[in-house]
């Protein structure tokens, strides 16, 4: 699997948990650590883990290797290193506190419209 199927796979399943403000970020050329960086938010603990799950479970159901994930224990920002893509899933404070997006404002935005409901 690529980087941009395992890309589909992670947005397709942050949106099957009504993740919101899904974003994704090219950020091949300015960053050595992955291909795509996913930014999305859930509105509680509960959700934020909720998602994290269903993207762990739905990278694997593909063949996709999982490195690592961190953050459950409390579930403010949790991050899955999927190798070429990592995914960053906030409650909303916690991601307006950090704001990824402006810290990788150089990258591309991908656009993601066709993956989502």
């Amino acid at each position: 699997m690529n980087s941009k199927e395992l890309l589909q796979v992670v947005v397709e399943a942050g949106d099957r948990k009504r993740a919101e403000n899904i974003i994704a970020l090219d950020v091949e050329k300015v960053s050595l650590l992955a291909d795509y960086f996913v930014i999305m938010q859930g509105g509680s603990e509960r959700q934020v883990k909720a998602i994290s799950e269903e993207i762990a479970e739905q990278v694997h159901k593909a063949g996709g290797t999982i490195k690592s994930i961190e953050g459950r224990d409390g579930a403010n920002w949790i991050l899955v290193d999927l190798g070429d893509v990592i995914v960053h899933i906030f409650k909303e404070e916690a991601r307006e506190f950090y704001k990824l997006e402006k810290l990788w404002s150089d990258a591309e935005m991908v656009d993601i419209e066709e993956w989502v409901d």
